[in-house]
């Protein structure tokens, strides 16, 4: 503060509104996960994964590692992860289909280059599904799940959010002859709130998938888009994006392997296009043994 004057200096103001826009940014271009600024669940997480289809009876571990850099000013790389995405395919069936549980807490790290640099842990998902297996090879689920409150220094970017949330999704897949055409719908209710208490728009996402296996290879196109469906506030701008890109992977046998590139073919009010680099790793940690094909019979 001026002394003389009792007014706060030129470049002190001046370096409070950069710091105030470039904040501003990276809750623009942390859309990876954040409900302020696009979706929760990070969209086209899903891609590449027949969602639509119950997993066998077991546990496993799905991560999900993704790195990508948003032509904001200035640019904002977002490493985005879910390190252990863990799913038990239960041996329960409800009307004919496999009851799931599954929990996932991502990680985040923001770097708005020169400016901002934050990471951490957002909201932890907890979700029940159930998968049926409607013949010829078409697959179709409904999941509802809830975020967690979390509060860490990844609020400030609205990624993360000390309050909870519902998610639902509905999941098809067509798998037949080495096909996965496979389509994940989501929507979440996000938070409304005042500007600056830790608002988030409810939100609608669109995962699409179309790969074909060739013996252990596989090759196909991607695609997801994500939109606002609300406005958490009355002076916030809803966002939206599509991108598209391709997958190739491998099936190592226990372990499958999915590599993505994608990129925004189209944004609105994020600033910026995004281009993405993903990996899909499956692992199955345990599946029951298969039951004896004859009786066993105890020797004399």
């Amino acid at each position: 503060m001026d002394r003389a004057t009792g007014n706060a200096p030129v470049g002190g103001t001046k370096m409070k509104k950069l710091t105030k826009n470039l904040l501003a940014g990276a809750m623009l271009v942390a859309s990876t996960a954040a409900a302020s600024a696009g979706s929760q669940l990070a969209p086209g997480i899903s891609t590449g994964i027949p969602l639509g289809a119950p997993l066998p009876e077991g546990l496993y571990v799905i991560s999900i590692p993704s790195w990508g850099t948003r032509t904001t000013t200035p640019n904002a790389d977002v490493f985005a992860a879910a390190p252990a995405w863990v799913i038990w395919s239960t041996p329960w069936t409800v009307f004919g289909g496999r009851v799931l549980f599954d929990t996932v807490t991502p990680y985040l790290d923001v770097n708005v280059r020169g400016a901002i640099h934050r990471s951490g842990f957002a909201n932890t998902f907890l979700d029940a599904q159930i998968k049926w297996d409607l013949g010829g090879g078409l697959f179709g689920g409904l999941q509802g799940g809830v975020y967690l409150p979390a509060k860490n220094e990844l609020n400030d970017l609205g990624i993360a959010h000390n309050w909870s949330a519902f998610q639902g999704i509905a999941a098809f897949s067509y798998l037949k002859d080495g096909w996965d055409l496979s389509s994940t719908f989501v929507v979440g209710t996000g938070h409304d709130a005042p500007k600056g208490s830790d608002p988030g728009a409810a939100w609608f996402n669109a995962d699409f998938t179309a790969t074909k296996k060739f013996d252990k290879f596989e090759v196909g196109a991607v695609a997801f888009g994500s939109f606002d469906l609300s406005a958490p506030y009355a002076s916030y701008d809803k966002q939206s994006q599509f991108a598209v890109g391709g997958l190739v992977g491998y099936d190592f046998g226990p372990v499958n392997v999915q590599l993505k590139l994608t990129t925004d073919i189209y944004e609105k009010n994020y600033n910026g296009k995004d281009t993405r680099v993903w990996a899909n790793v499956i692992i199955p940690l345990w599946n029951p043994k298969p039951a004896p094909t004859s009786p066993v019979v105890a020797k004399n």
